[in-house]
């Protein structure tokens, strides 16, 4: 099944060029993500079908790419910051990524996450809010406070789940 659901991939890339086809086709870096979709369905499929070492780089480079990729698009594109500040962001997302999966705990490493998925989601409630109380008078400030909430949990059962275990050292 692992194999097999790869497909979603492969589908959700066939969906976005169609898309990108139709409206979008002066966008070469959204073209650039999708062929890499492409190459996150392949490789996991790759991996989970030989499940070799060698296969592994061939599942999470893509994604690596992608979340850097995108990542990126996001910054320049979203919130419209100079390549300087774009480029700097991304290296210091990387760096950090790459500290994080060598030195910080599995179950710490999962809620970190939890959490940056979380207070991403509410981020995105916290600026809309001020459109939003336009068309819905709650507007969407109570999600900001919510998620945030649900943040804070996720980190403090992270810290929780790996209490007593400093940093190197291994449970006994």
């Amino acid at each position: 099944m692992n194999a097999l659901s790869n497909l979603a991939f492969l589908i959700a890339a066939y969906a976005a060029f169609d898309l990108w086809r139709r409206e979008g086709r002066d966008d070469p870096a959204i073209l650039a993500l999708i062929v890499i979709v492409v190459a996150v369905g392949l490789g996991s499929f790759a991996f989970h079908t030989l499940a070799r070492r060698g296969a592994m780089l061939l599942d999470v480079t893509p994604i690596g790419l992608f979340i850097y990729g995108y990542l990126l698009l996001a910054l320049r594109r979203f919130l419209l910051l100079s390549w300087p500040a774009s480029l700097a962001l991304l290296a210091g997302f990387i760096v950090l990524s790459l500290a994080l999966a060598s030195y910080v705990p599995r179950a710490v490493g999962q809620a970190m996450l939890v959490a940056a998925a979380l207070f991403g989601v509410s981020l995105i409630f916290r600026i809309a809010d001020l459109d939003a109380c336009a068309a819905w008078p709650l507007g969407t400030h109570f999600l900001w406070h919510v998620l945030n909430a649900a943040v804070l949990y996720a980190v403090l059962r992270g810290a929780i789940a790996e209490r007593q275990h400093p940093l190197g050292q291994e449970r006994k």
